[in-house]
């Protein structure tokens, strides 16, 4: 593990770099048919849930390969498996424009949902392997910065750029994630060795210990995989969908990259619940402004969208700084796909259920629902942060 001095900056560490490099092009490639293919799938004809189910595929496929990665890591290493996943995200990316049909689009995203697996799985991986366990919470932060910068700039983008009718485009742009492979010959050489990985039978206490946080985590997913995935759908008018998403990617962005840096320094007692807190706000917000019609509704809309995004940028970085602190050194790696499988899971239900849910009592019924299934996990969200002051 690289070690430095507490003031000195973790940008200057090649592993942080590198690790920001491969996760920005990575995750870009994901980011950008998000909310894009949905909508594509939904302008060929296809109904509000097949509209959802390219995306539930590739995340029900991402879900079942993330739990194989530490094995697959544990045997081939840490690079190689790195880059078939990032060639894997990446170059089927082109494929939908072979065909229209929603079977080809779940089948392309099959595929695609395999290389987002390792990306995600080892991403985290990387960020607390590459820095000492006081710095932790700031790489993680540093990760999710290259996360969510994807979803500040390629969510609203290649939604624009479908529903102006240009998805064309947006297919061949998420093949970006080929490009970070030129990344991983140097990230593994600033890493080092790695702190040695449990035995198979041992990473059963770890799954443990991402269990609770990994819960909070999954229903904050599943909030905003339903946002992106229907608010175009209920609100086509590009501009208010693109200034919506971009709203959702800034608050995301900003606050899973500060987050890291302040759980560091004042613990996540306050920080965790306040998070989650603003997520409740946010959806019950949105479902307010589905409701009405005019600026009022506009306003409801992208202030929900905003408070929305301080909880899902938020909860993801304090929820993986949790499970790794609840965890044994060495395990790093299973919390990491623990907690990648709920993320993901709560997405994948946020693209189908919340869908399914919405076609018979409306979207913005939907998402009050949703807004009280957030209420219902924030006994956790309070007692979870213990977690922190005992490995401190």
């Amino acid at each position: 593990m690289t070690t430095t001095g507490q003031r000195t900056s973790l940008w200057r560490l090649p592993a942080v770099r590198a690790m920001f490099a491969v996760t920005l092009l990575g995750i870009s490639s994901y980011a950008l048919l998000l909310s894009a293919l949905p909508a594509y799938a939904a302008s060929t004809g296809a109904g509000l849930v097949a509209a959802g189910s390219a995306t539930t595929v590739f995340l029900v496929v991402t879900v079942l390969v993330q739990g194989t990665v530490p094995a697959a890591v544990r045997r081939w290493g840490l690079g190689p498996v790195l880059v078939v996943g990032l060639v894997a995200l990446g170059l089927p990316a082109p494929f939908y424009l072979v065909d229209d049909s929603v079977g080809w689009l779940m089948a392309v995203s099959a595929v695609r949902g395999i290389g987002f697996a390792v990306v995600t799985v080892l991403g985290s991986t990387i960020a607390a392997q590459a820095v000492p366990l006081e710095r932790r919470g700031e790489s993680i932060g540093i990760f999710g910065l290259g996360a969510a910068v994807p979803s500040l700039v390629a969510v609203p983008g290649g939604t624009a750029l479908t529903l102006a009718g240009h998805f064309s485009w947006v297919a061949v742009l998420a093949a970006s994630s080929l490009l970070a492979v030129a990344f991983v010959p140097g990230l593994v050489r600033a890493l080092g060795t790695p702190p040695a990985q449990p035995e198979p039978g041992g990473s059963r206490a770890a799954v443990w210990a991402a269990a609770a946080p990994s819960l909070v985590l999954l229903v904050v997913t599943l909030a905003g995989g339903g946002l992106v995935t229907f608010l175009p759908i209920e609100r086509p008018d590009g501009s208010l969908a693109a200034v919506a998403l971009l709203l959702f990617g800034v608050s995301t962005a900003v606050c899973r990259w500060q987050a890291g840096v302040l759980v560091d320094r004042v613990g996540a007692r306050l920080l965790l619940p306040a998070s989650l807190l603003s997520g409740v706000a946010g959806m019950a917000l949105v479902a307010l402004g589905l409701t009405t019609t005019g600026a009022a509704a506009a306003v409801a809309v992208l202030t929900g969208v905003l408070a929305l995004g301080v909880a899902y940028g938020a909860v993801q970085n304090l929820t993986l700084v949790i499970a790794l602190a609840r965890a044994a050194e060495g395990q790093t790696t299973t919390v990491s796909a623990v907690w990648n499988a709920c993320y993901d899971t709560g997405t994948a239900i946020g693209a189908l259920a919340v869908g399914a849910v919405a076609a018979g009592v409306g979207l913005p019924l939907t998402y009050g629902l949703v807004a009280v299934l957030l209420v219902l996990v924030l006994p956790l969200a309070v007692t979870l942060p213990r977690a922190l002051r005992a490995a401190g």
